[in-house]
């Protein structure tokens, strides 16, 4: 077995020196510092990083509701496109209902066309 030699107080070769235990000290600060540097890196990173994503999700929020207002103008103008169109369709089918009416018909062939009801002879019927 052998034994370390004792430390030498004198030259400053020594494990506890008085220089060495400053050094050391300013070591430790110098580390803490360190870490607390890379903490407040880390917790500005988070933070900006959670800033980003409020934002982003804000963003994506006000889009969401721009499209329902959108779509909700568009609705509406179906709505109101479709009740035009259901207007004209009555129009016409009334218009169509005048024109085809047998009592209109009959008052034409007279006046224009100059037709009259047939004679006796004149009727053709099944054999």
């Amino acid at each position: 077995m052998s034994v370390a030699p004792a430390p030498d107080h004198a030259s400053g070769r020594g494990r506890f020196t008085p220089t060495r235990l400053v050094r050391a000290a300013g070591a430790a600060v110098s580390g803490s510092r360190t870490r607390l540097r890379r903490q407040r890196r880390r917790l500005a990173r988070d933070l900006a990083l959670a800033a980003s994503v409020i934002f982003a999700l804000a963003l994506v929020l006000v889009w969401v509701r721009l499209q329902v207002v959108r779509t909700g103008y568009q609705l509406s103008a179906a709505r109101r496109l479709e009740h035009r169109l259901q207007q004209e369709q009555r129009e016409l089918m009334l218009e169509l209902a005048t024109f085809t009416s047998p009592r209109r018909l009959g008052k034409l062939a007279r006046e224009r066309l100059g037709m009259r009801p047939p004679a006796r002879g004149q009727v053709v019927g099944p054999p």
